[in-house]
């Protein structure tokens, strides 16, 4: 049986956004196939404001949650593995959902055709341009 949390993320912010609220997720940054901007990390986590206003082509996935959007001025492309989702909540309100941290098995494929072990080598996120 697949996960329910991708269903769930989805649900949340679905209610978030209808709500007129800011949908932000708490994300395990210690996972090898998160890529994220490692300069927020604080304590092994990440928080990230998903409101279509802050990110762009968001894809709220069974595998992966990615998007664009831009940090310190920056653009960046963010993939996350829904199994590192620790909570989807509101900023205004702290509402929303919390998850278990699990030790769960990487995700099935990577969000880019290149292997995600092969990308993460240097330990620094890396961009590439895609036209």
């Amino acid at each position: 049986m697949s996960s329910s949390q991708p269903y769930l993320v989805r649900a949340m912010y679905d209610w978030i956004i209808d709500n007129n609220m800011t949908p932000y997720l708490l994300v395990n940054a210690e996972n090898e196939y998160a890529m994220i901007p490692r300069d927020y990390v604080e304590d092994g986590k990440i928080v990230l404001n998903i409101n279509p206003a802050a990110v762009s082509d968001l894809q709220l996935g069974n595998d992966f949650i990615m998007f664009n959007a831009r940090f310190a001025g920056k653009a960046m492309e963010v993939s996350v593995p829904v199994s590192s989702v620790l909570a989807i909540y509101a900023r205004e309100n702290g509402q929303g959902m919390m998850f278990d941290e699990q030790d769960n098995n990487p995700p099935p494929k990577s969000p880019t055709n290149g292997s995600p072990a092969a990308e993460k080598k240097s330990g620094r996120p890396q961009l590439k341009v895609v036209k």
